[in-house]
């Protein structure tokens, strides 16, 4: 297949979006679902929140079949994920199963940054595009308030005399907000004099990161949701004891602010399929998925739920697998792991600029780390994995058979997908190639480690058996930080990697499958409200900047209201 020259230009995605006829949430809600108008809380015509009360009444309701996609190791050439994900989704539908697809939310800071999106994309999207791109229900501004309360009643508790003899440079506790913004990383606060407090260093996260958005994505319930805010740990007393946010009487108060948020949001695909999009940690310093609760219901809702995990299958397959499949109980019957011609390509050696050229060759070459990932599935996650070929218009029929011939050799089976261009008609072969997979029963999911096994001997296990490495060092002050986090309990919980996603080695410029490297730690931080401890490897930053020339630079809005450049 090569590239049509004469026809007209195919349409943006927000073109494709605005021109798409929305099906009323409550009837989609009530035809697909079987779900009465009581059950959600309407935001407008075409989004809506599924009730809490309504989703405790499914308890006893059987479960679907849950399907995760990710990707190789990702690229600038793009790979695709989101969109295999809703095309997946759609396929199934059109093959007459009762899917649903569970994603993500955009953040607001990447959709101004570089992406100028995420809600899929082509004929394979989820609408209300924009909404869902900008403030949708407002899941975000509470996330941020209720991680901006605690902020301030820490410093506010310091200000009134410090009961708790909380140490001021030991709080690892900081504000967020919903935007890329490299100014804020470091900041300092309370200047201005006695009646502003103690001034001392802080700094901004991207509300994504926040761990307040990694708990909300965890929780089961909001008692659950409680619970886990109050085991915030923000900083230390003078003799190193750990302060919770219940020890400030803030975990309470923040699930105030969250209760209506907790509640997953529920929209559509292009081709109606139901869609639940709900929270969007960071899959570098988080586990990269959406809510326990948007996933579960959705299960409890259809017979099969598609659903994915942050970048490659390296970063975001593996926590999905030993963070929130160990912490929630869900476990995966298949994994559709996506990759581009122009991508393995790439990660072959060849320039970006050069992607459009015929290369088998180079594709051959690249195709280590695809075998990687696969190998990573099937033989260290347990589980089953389908290749979904995500055709771009420039891959030719020579280098699509030679890599379903490269995946067969794998033991696998690789599917070519269309569905950017054909919508979830161009993704029913990789439909029946998923059921098939599922049908067949292999394999059963595995953790990667035991619970029962030191943090540091749980970081050795993934960068050994996931990234290929030789193993993992520690720079002097992140050993000093995880032996503290162990000598105060914390040992049993999971390690969260942060690692660039461009690689299986902590170098992003390091393309195809590196083997024998180190992977060094050079900070630990306990999420102990999320559950897990994060070791930081490499360049990782938890704010990011704008680009030279940012997205937002290109969206716009008209004496209309039409919004453009979102993509």
């Amino acid at each position: 297949m090569t590239a049509d020259t004469t026809s007209a230009p195919f349409p943006s995605d927000i073109e494709i979006a605005e021109a798409a006829e929305i099906t009323p949430i409550t009837k989609l809600a009530q035809e697909r679902l079987g779900l009465p108008a009581e059950a959600l809380i309407p935001y407008g015509h075409t989004k809506a929140k599924v009730d809490l009360a309504h989703i405790r009444s499914l308890a006893d309701e059987p479960e679907g079949t849950l399907i995760l996609v990710t990707a190789i190791s990702p690229t600038p050439a793009g790979e695709g994920k989101t969109t295999t994900s809703v095309g997946l989704a759609d396929a199934l539908s059109r093959i007459g199963k009762k899917s649903m697809v569970a994603l993500r939310e955009p953040s607001m800071g990447p959709v101004f940054g570089i992406k100028g999106g995420a809600a899929g994309g082509g004929y394979a999207q989820v609408v209300p595009m924009t909404d869902i791109n900008l403030n949708f229900t407002g899941d975000f501004a509470s996330i941020a308030a209720a991680n901006n309360l605690l902020s301030a009643l820490i410093d506010n508790h310091i200000h009134h005399g410090n009961a708790l003899g909380i140490d001021p440079r030991t709080i690892t506790w900081k504000r967020v907000v919903d935007l890329n913004d490299r100014a804020l990383r470091d900041i300092v606060v309370s200047l201005g004099g006695v009646a502003n407090g103690f001034p001392r260093e802080d700094g901004f996260d991207i509300v994504v990161a926040s761990e307040v958005m990694a708990i909300f994505c965890l929780a089961t319930s909001l008692a659950d949701l409680k619970e886990r805010l109050g085991n915030i740990v923000i900083g230390y007393t003078r003799d190193k004891k750990p302060v919770t946010a219940r020890d400030l009487k803030a975990n309470g108060s923040m699930t105030v602010i969250l209760r209506d948020a907790l509640a997953p949001n529920l929209v559509q695909t292009l081709e109606h399929t139901p869609a639940m999009i709900h929270g969007g940690p960071f899959a570098n310093i988080a586990h990269g998925c959406n809510s326990v609760m948007a996933t579960r219901t959705a299960l409890k809702l259809a017979d099969y739920v598609v659903t994915e995990a942050g970048f490659g299958a390296d970063l975001g397959a593996e926590k999905f697998i030993d963070i929130k499949c160990r912490t929630s109980g869900l476990r995966p019957s298949a994994v559709v792991v996506v990759a581009t011609i122009r991508a393995l390509k790439y990660h072959g050696g060849v320039a970006l600029a050069d992607l459009k050229t015929e290369d088998v060759d180079a594709l051959t070459r690249g195709m280590e780390n695809l075998r990687k990932h696969l190998r990573n599935v099937k033989d260290v996650y347990g589980l089953p994995p389908v290749v979904a070929i995500n055709r771009f218009p420039t891959d030719t029929d020579a280098e699509v058979a030679a890599l379903i011939d490269l995946v067969r050799a794998e033991g696998a089976r690789a599917y070519e997908a269309t569905h950017f261009s054909d919508g979830g008609a161009g993704a029913e072969a990789l439909a029946h190639g998923v059921l098939e997979a599922i049908e067949a029963g292999e394999g059963e999911m595995q953790f990667v480690y035991a619970d029962e096994l030191s943090l540091a001997d749980k970081a050795e296990a993934i960068a050994t058996k996931v990234y290929g490495a030789a193993g993992v060092t520690f720079d002097s002050k992140a050993a000093k930080r995880l032996a503290q986090i162990e000598a105060d309990g914390y040992s049993g919980l999971p390690v969260c990697m942060a690692k660039t996603q461009s690689s299986f080695s902590t170098d992003a410029t390091r393309r195809g499958a590196p083997t024998g490297h180190t992977v060094n730690i050079r900070e630990v931080r306990l999420a102990a409200g999320a559950g897990f401890v994060v070791m930081v490897t490499g360049d990782i930053m938890t704010m990011p900047g704008l680009p030279k020339v940012p997205a937002s630079d290109h969206i716009d809005i008209d004496e209309n209201g039409n919004i453009v450049g979102l993509s």
